[in-house]
């Protein structure tokens, strides 16, 4: 089981958009993307380590997610110009404006990963930056 193999090599299991089944397999969190604005799972019981993790894409949804008790947000999107496009300035602005930690997201790449120290961010995810590197086994 995939649960399992995450334990024994020490990585953290999150299901995404589904708090009450991530609670029911006993995982380490889970995930509440930006586009979730629900609050029933505030009325689980949750184990004492247990994670959850949103995504956001303006001070609106950040709101939201810190209402849905988030610990962490996934703020998109820092360096791909989309229509979720912050850049580094608006999203300096806007991470500032909340006291969860904020994780970088949207077009990190091995050129511009540097850029995230001038930000607020505890860290970053990105599709393009892991394409980017040298893929390892498991």
């Amino acid at each position: 089981m995939l649960k399992n193999y995450c334990r024994k090599k020490n990585l953290k299991f999150f299901l995404a958009n589904n708090v009450k089944l991530s609670i029911k397999l006993n995982l380490d969190g889970a995930y509440i993307p930006s586009f979730n604005k629900k609050f029933s799972h505030l009325n689980y019981l949750y184990k004492k380590n247990f994670i959850l993790l949103g995504s956001a894409h303006n001070l609106k949804e950040i709101r939201i997610k810190e209402r849905q008790n988030v610990s962490e947000i996934f703020l998109s999107s820092i360096f791909k110009k989309n229509t979720n496009f912050l850049g580094i300035n608006k999203y300096n602005l806007v991470s500032k404006l909340t006291n969860k930690k904020i994780i970088a997201l949207g077009g990190v790449s091995k050129k511009n990963v540097k850029l995230i120290n001038l930000t607020k961010s505890k860290g970053f995810a990105g599709i393009s930056y892991f394409k980017s590197i040298k893929k390892r086994p498991l």
